[in-house]
């Protein structure tokens, strides 16, 4: 067992955190960590590295208590933070040496493990170029990078794809399932749900401080496999309308996407005549359903769409 969080507390005030949380995470495990703005999601992170004392429950990383002390469960994470934490003024060679010197690495170590790192997240031959040249994909390339130089057996990845081009996001999940398969333990949150069915073993779903599901993903699928899920594309929408949708009893959720109803209803219940009646003062323009996904899973239990809380 690489994590273990049994009924963890956190408080910040009168703000709850964490609400007897749970998570387990085995070698090998990619673990998707989901969850709308609020739900907690940093303050799990921050607690497994031990940046932040917990109030009540219990922590175990490598199967060593967490207090927030032991040094050496620190020298084994990697942690790759949502804001770039790299030198823009020094190059990608000496950003990498920089960090694996603060995990402890001498220069003998350095200079063998700093080309196998640029290697390996696709830098080479710009090692001697400075950062604040690169593109945003290089960059959270080389964030990556600093992360591994001390060859850590578990990695966290907070959002590592925000606000880059799709060819590296496209490298960054190839090479997180890459890392993988080689024994490494990741936990990955992302705001982008495709992100997390491509790479997760198993996923949990967090809300208000807690885990409100958790499984692979074909389990949290089967969850919601009896739900109709109804799009209807409407010319202009009007946000009232959202009321008048879920007041109808047989309804489960509605969320407004653009000018897009998505309803979900449980499978085998006809209520389309009730949502045109609701809908009839709006041009409709186009009318579908969907097999779920975890998208989907999501929307049901949380009653928001991820995207929206980016």
């Amino acid at each position: 067992m690489i994590v273990r969080m049994e009924e963890v507390m956190k408080r910040f005030g009168r703000n709850l955190a964490l609400d007897c949380f749970n998570l387990q995470m085995e070698k090998g495990e990619v673990i998707g960590l989901l969850g709308p703005n609020g739900a907690g999601k940093t303050t799990c992170i921050r607690a497994i590295i031990g940046l932040i004392p917990i109030d009540d429950g219990e922590i175990s990383v490598f199967g060593i208590p967490q207090d927030g002390k032991n040094k050496e469960i620190r020298r084994r994470i990697g942690y790759v933070t949502q804001e770039l934490t790299i030198y823009e003024e020094m190059s990608v060679w000496d950003n990498l040496a920089f960090f694996g010197g603060l995990y402890g690495l001498t220069k003998e170590q350095l200079s063998v493990r700093v080309p196998e790192v640029i290697r390996i997240i696709g830098l080479e031959g710009r090692e001697k170029e400075r950062v604040k040249q690169f593109s945003g994909g290089m960059k959270r390339r080389l964030n990556i990078g600093c992360a591994l130089l001390h060859e850590p057996e578990l990695l966290i990845m907070d959002e590592p794809t925000v606000g880059i081009d799709p060819q590296s996001r496209n490298f960054i999940l190839e090479f997180v399932k890459t890392l993988a398969s080689h024994g490494t333990s990741i936990l990955y949150t992302s705001h982008y749900i495709e992100e997390v069915e491509a790479v997760a073993s198993r996923i949990h779903i967090m809300d208000q401080g807690h885990t409100i599901a958790n499984g692979t993903l074909k389990e949290l699928i089967a969850r919601i496999k009896g739900d109709s899920h109804i799009l209807i594309d409407v010319r202009i929408s009007s946000e009232e309308k959202i009321a008048a949708l879920r007041a109808i009893p047989e309804i489960k959720e509605v969320v407004l996407d653009d000018n897009r109803y998505h309803i979900v209803v449980p499978g085998g219940i006809t209520v389309f005549d009730k949502i045109l009646a609701v809908l009839s003062e709006l041009t409709i323009v186009n009318v579908n359903s969907k097999q779920p996904n975890l998208e989907d899973v999501f929307l049901t239990l949380t009653g928001k769409q991820l995207r929206d809380e980016a």
